[in-house]
This record gives structure tokens, C-alpha cells and sequence, in this order.
């Protein structure tokens, strides 16, 4: 065949035009083919036909299953997260009406690992000599940020894994900065409901941080397991042991806080103004008008140098390890 020959697509036998053949390993394939295809597979020029007409096939089918995906989850980033906790699925895209692009639709069980990773970026600051000539502070000056980086490790034929940036677009300058702490409890919460370590029945307010919990479709929850003394716990979920960590050495969920020590910081003289829908005079763990959960009390942390006090019911009056008062704030 000459330079100049006509090609047709291996897929679907239309022609195809100047510049808009895509290579395969044993064929070739047309621009629209290629479109298809998974926005995460980038190995197309080592692929079959055989192996690309499997994928189309599976392309379609996911096209039909996002039908009934109703995600209720949403976090923000380079790429968004949309998630459903309900049936343990999720996409991720770039896309703000998501359906036209057809994104995979993944199930948390072929989540094999979330890497969560905080990057420091510094610049340096140059001061100016008295001839205007820039050059080195003494002492060295920089600028920071910080990226929230994801890696989602999924078990798929036809990818292996997702990177995103949480904190995209709008970095935070410092470690101890109100925004840094926020990107912080995302990237925890991302990482926790893929890999089933938070309650799956979790309900989201927009911007992707928990609210409050809801029981699935009023199903009465149960008190957690009794919990044994030592730092040994009974995990609420597969009733194994486990002593000390965080999570279930046996099936991975998350350690609860048991009722006693919930209910022991609500007072029922202590009152809530609900931030869901502005009801005033909770008392509750959770709003009786919308359900939302109660705010977490503020903890109280030194913004100049990051002290936490151990005693947050009294706190210092001044930090003890860079002498600033304490004040509103420091409490987040």
C-alpha cells in the first residue's frame, strides 16, 4: 500500500481521514472510535483491534449502567469525584455535566488503594541590593504552597489507576491555615469512603465535607459493641478484635466512638444553631427538623506555630510555645 492509500477503521470500517488514523498494534483506528475509549487507558498503540472492540463493548454497557447512578457525593478538584454511598460506586471527570462524557463508572470493590500525598512547593523571595540587582535575603526568604494529590489504585482491563488534585486552583500558603486543615479532612474523607472505611450511609452537604449520618432509608442503627479495656476494641462492623490502631486489622472499618463518650460532650442545657437550616435551639446530637448532624466543638490551635492544647475544655490563656494569645481565632 502506498503513503497515500486510503485506510479504513479496523472497528467499524469507516474511512478514515488525512491525519485521523489511530494506530493499533494490529490495525488501525478511526478518530470517532478513539473517542470512545476510557479517558484513563493510554495504551492504545499496544492494543489488538480484538482487545479495542472489547472495550467498545464495555464503553457502551457503562454507558447504560450511569442510567440509574445518582451520586450524592461530590468532591471538588482538578478532576471531580462524584460519588453514590449508597450502592458503592463513583466516577471521576472533568466534565460538569458528566453523563455526555460517558465517565467509567467504578464500584468501591475494585478500589485496590487510595495514595494520599501532600507536596510542599517552595519559591524563593530575592531582595534588592542598592543598585536595584536582585539577589538572595539574608536570611533565605520563600513562598509555599501545598498540592493535595490522590491516586486511586482500581482492578479494571483497561486502566489501573486515577491521580487527581484536590487542591487545584486554590492552594494553601501554609500548614497551619484554616484551608490546609480543610483539604486535610477531604483527602482523609475521599480516601476513607472508597475504601469502605467510613459509614456507608453518610449524607454530604456541597462542597464534600460530612454533615451527618443517616441511617439507610431510616433503618434503626445499633449501639456499637461493648468495648474492651487496654486500647482494645471490638470492630462494629466483622465483631473482631483489634488493639489500638485506627481501622479493623480484619476487615478495615473505621473505630467508632462509643455512645458514652458521644453523648458525654452534649449537654442538654447546651444549645446549637443548626448551619443545614438555620434551626435554633437544638440540643440534640442531630437537628430535629432536617437531620443534620451537631457541629463538632472547635478545637482550639495556635494559627501562628500549630500548638494544639492537650486540655481543650481550658485551654491556656497564651500558646506556651510561641507566646500569641489565644483567641477566636485559633479555634476551628
Amino acid at each position: 500500500m502506498g503513503l497515500f492509500d486510503k485506510k479504513y477503521c479496523d472497528v467499524c470500517g469507516a474511512k478514515i481521514g488525512f491525519l485521523g488514523n489511530r494506530k493499533l498494534e494490529d490495525g488501525s483506528l478511526c478518530k470517532d472510535c478513539a473517542g470512545k475509549l476510557s479517558p484513563f487507558f493510554s495504551d492504545r498503540r499496544n492494543s489488538t483491534v480484538a482487545e479495542i472492540k472489547e472495550q467498545l463493548a464495555y464503553r457502551e454497557d457503562n454507558k447504560q449502567r450511569l442510567d440509574d447512578f445518582l451520586p450524592t457525593v461530590t468532591f471538588d478538584g482538578s478532576k471531580k469525584v462524584y460519588i453514590d454511598p449508597i450502592r458503592e460506586r463513583f466516577i471521576v471527570t472533568r466534565l460538569s455535566n458528566w453523563r455526555s462524557g460517558n465517565p467509567d463508572l467504578i464500584s468501591f470493590s475494585q478500589v485496590r488503594n487510595v495514595e494520599t500525598d501532600i507536596k510542599e512547593n517552595k519559591e524563593e523571595i530575592f531582595c534588592k541590593d542598592s543598585e536595584g540587582n536582585e539577589k538572595s535575603c539574608h536570611p533565605r526568604r520563600y513562598e509555599y504552597d501545598y498540592e493535595f494529590n490522590i491516586t486511586i489504585h482500581v482492578d479494571s482491563p483497561w486502566f489501573d489507576e486515577i491521580e487527581l488534585e484536590l487542591s487545584d486552583g486554590n492552594r494553601p500558603e501554609s500548614r497551619f491555615s484554616d484551608l490546609y486543615r480543610e483539604y486535610e479532612q477531604k483527602m482523609r474523607e475521599l480516601a476513607d469512603i472508597l475504601m469502605r472505611r467510613s459509614n456507608r450511609y453518610r449524607v454530604f452537604d456541597g462542597d464534600g465535607m460530612m454533615n451527618r449520618i443517616r441511617a439507610e432509608y431510616d433503618r434503626p442503627v445499633s449501639a456499637p459493641a461493648p468495648q474492651p479495656s487496654g486500647g482494645e476494641w471490638v470492630c462494629p462492623s466483622c465483631g473482631s478484635k483489634t488493639t489500638g490502631a485506627k481501622f479493623c486489622d480484619n476487615c478495615g472499618a473505621l473505630k467508632t466512638v462509643p455512645v458514652e463518650a458521644d453523648a458525654a460532650r452534649t449537654s442538654v442545657n447546651e444549645t446549637w444553631v443548626c448551619r443545614s437550616c438555620g434551626s435554633e435551639g437544638q440540643s440534640k446530637n442531630f437537628c430535629e427538623n432536617c437531620g443534620c448532624a451537631r457541629p463538632a466543638p472547635k478545637t482550639v490551635r495556635c494559627v501562628s506555630c500549630g500548638y494544639t492544647p492537650e486540655n481543650q475544655t481550658k485551654p491556656p490563656k497564651f500558646c506556651p510555645e510561641c507566646g500569641d494569645p489565644f483567641d477566636e481565632n485559633d479555634r476551628a
